[in-house]
């Protein structure tokens, strides 16, 4: 929790079912632990390179922030497109050397919004690449990272980012709060992902305008394409829906879009793919189709 003493900019949050595994009958660790053991040390070593004043004065020069609800807004399936360069559950998969060229590529394609992966030890991604991203497409840039902290939020506008993606099992509610609130403040538009119905509701109570469903269970890794279609009745009608994860051509699209999605997020198959920008484009012509224009304005 925070620590009430602090400034907001200054939040610090525990883990959320973070554990010893060598004390005897305690629970095993998780992947989403490991995850964001590594992430808070790579934050120690950024944050004592670069001021938090630094970054709000770079961040300050930033172009103004792209609205990501209007952008996922609309008649039929939005699709966001993902440079992803490894994952935990697949290790490498594909090297990007270019990824302002790949970003291109699916704006080119029609994506909505592109999903730059800065965490590095285990996605391979930088706040290189979404600065480079930034400065290639003209349509949102989300980062995608485990931010547990207003740092990072900073962060994520200083290098170019519209949107900030905040995952609800890696934070105490106190801090969700605290960290949308921040986003927002600052121009960004958080996605909140949750994986079930309890965490809808912390993500509902918190103020979030977009929810991500994410199939994959980010503990055990495992993928449940059904998660979606279980838990997106429980997310009010106002609130943007994202299905994450699973999407690997049109017709898992389009099953997204009959369980009641607004947009997918797609990544493992466009960066394993031979042509991202004509996968992205059949995919936005499935999204597109005059059946699944179920939008709001």
């Amino acid at each position: 929790m925070r620590d009430r003493g602090r400034p907001a900019d200054r939040i610090d949050v525990a883990e959320p079912g973070s554990s010893t595994p060598s004390r005897k009958g305690a629970p095993r660790v998780s992947v989403l632990d490991e995850i964001i053991e590594g992430v808070r040390a790579d934050l120690a070593e950024r944050q004592a390179r670069v001021t938090l004043d630094e970054l709000k004065e770079r961040a300050a020069k930033a172009p103004q922030a792209k609205d990501g609800v209007a952008a996922l807004r609309g008649d039929g399936v939005k699709v966001i497109c993902e440079v992803k360069r490894s994952s935990p559950s697949k290790g490498a998969l594909a090297a990007i050397a270019d990824p302002a060229g790949l970003a291109a590529d699916y704006e080119a394609g029609g994506a909505a919004v592109i999903s730059v992966l800065t965490e590095e030890r285990r996605f391979g991604g930088s706040l290189a690449d979404l600065e480079a991203v930034r400065a290639k497409v003209d349509i949102p840039v989300l980062r995608k990272d485990f931010i547990v902290t207003a740092y990072q939020l900073w962060e994520a506008r200083a290098y170019g980012a519209d949107l900030a993606l905040l995952i609800v099992a890696a934070l105490e509610q106190e801090a969700l709060v605290s960290l949308i609130e921040r986003a927002e403040s600052i121009g960004l538009t958080p996605l909140v992902e949750v994986h079930d119905e309890e965490e809808v509701e912390r993500a509902v109570d918190a103020g979030a305008r977009i929810i991500g469903v994410n199939a994959r269970n980010l503990k055990t890794l495992k993928v449940d394409r059904s998660t979606f279609e279980r838990v997106a009745p429980e997310i009010p009608a106002h609130v943007v829906k994202v299905a994450e994860s699973g999407v690997r051509g049109p017709h898992d699209l389009i099953a997204y879009a009959n369980a009641g999605a607004d947009a997918v997020l797609v990544g493992e198959s466009l960066v394993t793919g031979r042509d991202p920008k004509a996968a992205v484009a059949d995919l936005v012509a499935a999204g597109a189709h005059p059946a699944l224009r179920h939008g709001r304005s």
